[in-house]
């Protein structure tokens, strides 16, 4: 099975740069950063596993799992990015619903492993799929702000943004869908990435509380520069 989800992988990758040269030919610069940053991300867990023993000196096991997750978000969302966005109505709700979906089941496997050692949570069922849905919900703002970011940056500098904003409507629909995502994956008790948040307690926790105050302050920090810049336009 291993094997079977690491010849996925590849095959995802692959197609991530496929698309990558087809960014270059068309020279799309958007759609060519977009699948440089899926593709990268897809190589973090394998770079996890040889950069952690030689930074800590403990052995970390990720799994196939993940970057199968990771490239298949990538791919769906670097095609869209040559196209699919623009002239297919719902291929931006199935890269929404595949990537909150992700975002989810680390949070979820995060929540699973640290919460019954911590008080203040709720380490039930219900607690865990609310909190799960909460934070995904929470980074799908945090990634619909950066969207906003982009495209003012574009606007600003007259160039191609990197990533593509289409309005408030579509905001709340991609918010719609990534809270899909985690429904999808609390709903189906998705447990792929416990025994990765499981050898690490302490750094599950601190990966849980810096990425929830990131996405807090990063948010916070974003929606002012938004509405200012909304206040300077008009």
């Amino acid at each position: 099975m291993a094997q079977l989800v690491t010849a996925g992988t590849v095959v995802f990758q692959a197609g991530i740069v496929l698309l990558l040269l087809e960014s270059l030919r068309r020279r799309d610069f958007a759609a060519a950063v977009n699948a440089t940053v899926s593709l990268a991300a897809s190589l973090v867990p394998a770079a996890l596993e040889i950069v952690v023993p030689l930074l800590s000196g403990r052995t970390v096991t990720v799994g196939p799992e993940l970057s199968l997750w990771i490239a298949a978000a990538g791919l769906i969302h670097s095609f869209g990015m040559l196209g699919p966005y623009d002239t297919i109505e719902w291929w931006d709700s199935v890269t929404h619903t595949v990537s909150a979906g992700l975002v989810a089941a680390l949070a979820y496997a995060g929540l699973i492993v640290v919460a019954p050692r911590v008080a203040i949570l709720d380490a039930s069922f219900g607690g865990l799929a609310v909190l799960t849905v909460v934070l995904t919900l929470a980074a799908g703002v945090f990634w619909e702000l950066i969207e906003l970011i982009a495209r003012d940056v574009g606007r600003r500098y007259d160039v191609e943004p990197v990533l593509v904003h289409y309005g408030r409507r579509d905001t709340a629909l991609d918010l719609v869908f990534d809270v899909v995502g985690a429904l999808l994956v609390v709903g189906f008790d998705v447990r792929a990435f416990v025994p990765i948040a499981a050898q690490s307690v302490r750094a599950t926790t601190w990966v849980l509380v810096a990425s929830g105050v990131v996405i807090l302050l990063g948010s916070l920090a974003m929606a002012v520069y938004v509405e200012r810049s909304s206040v300077r336009r008009e």
